[in-house]
Order: structure tokens, then sequence, then C-alpha cells
């Protein structure tokens, strides 16, 4: 019988640490979310007008303009957790456009980044003295990843089941 009330008391708050050690959030994809590359849409940016992306990779400059903030973003592909894999081929460049101020200190250069949004156009540039298209990003929900979340991969989880002896 105390068993059993250790265990009812206990197994909320086992719970609750397993739900603690989630590193980031996991994007779901909604519908319509395309699976072409900042590459692919820098190509033919008006074919993927308005459509849903989630993009990662590392962040190249941090530019804060009157409304909104701009990152630009050195794509790789993302792994099943949307982590940037940043042992893998570069996937192309876009512009994550953020709402708002963003602290270019909190996003240095090189930071892993995922970001969700919705393809806004594009914008030439230039990378050193190469002519560029970005694909621009609204972006809905951002995460920069610290070094202990892109090291571990996953969490560690470990459980035990142990047992006490009470002398009376």
């Amino acid at each position: 019988m105390r068993i059993a009330i250790r265990l009812a008391v206990l197994a909320p708050l086992v719970a609750l640490l397993l739900a603690a050690c989630a590193p980031a959030p996991i994007y779901q994809t909604p519908p319509g979310t395309v699976a072409a590359t900042p590459m692919q849409v820098a190509q033919t940016p008006e074919r993927y007008a308005r459509a849903n992306v989630i993009w990662g990779g590392t962040v190249v400059s941090v530019k804060n303009l009157t409304n909104d903030t701009e990152i630009e973003v050195l794509a790789f592909p993302l792994d099943s957790s949307q982590r940037p894999r940043l042992k893998g081929n570069a996937a192309g460049r876009f512009i994550a456009v953020l709402p708002g101020y963003v602290e270019s200190l909190n996003y240095p250069q090189g930071s892993p980044i995922t970001v969700s949004g919705t393809l806004n156009g594009s914008r030439a540039g230039t990378v050193g003295q190469a002519p560029y298209v970005f694909p621009l990003v609204k972006v809905t929900q951002s995460h920069r990843w610290t070094a202990d979340e892109m090291q571990r991969g996953h969490p560690n989880i470990h459980f035990g089941v142990g047992m006490g002896v009470g002398i009376r």
C-alpha cells in the first residue's frame, strides 16, 4: 500500500522532470510547408511565394532596421529535432526577418539558429563580390541553439527505481 502511495506521488514529479529535459521547441511542420532549400527558392522565388518554411543554419550577420531585424543565415539541412546539421553541405543563404528590435549580441556570428515562417519575397544582394538572391522569411518562431544543445544531440534521460528500508 505504501509503495502505491509513493508511486502515485512520484509519478507526476517524474513526468515534470522529463518534460524539463527538452532542449528546445520541436517545430511541428504545418500543412503547406515546402521542403525546398534556400538555394532552390533563390532560383525561382515566385514559385514559392507565401509558402511556409522551417530552415536553419548559422548566423552570418544581424542588421537592426527601424521596425524589423534582419538576420542573414547560411543554411544547413536540419536533423529530426530541427537542429542545423553543421557538418553537412551548406544549402544556400536566406534572410530571417524578425519583428521589432533584436539584440545583435544575442545572435553572434556563427550561432546555430532555426526559424519557421513564411516566405516573403526575395532580395538581390552580394556574397563577397558575387551577386546573390536572398529569400526573405517573415519569422513566426525562432530558436538560437546553445553549444550544449548542439553537442548533446538528444537529451540524456536516466530513469531509476529504488527501494527503501524503514526500521521501527
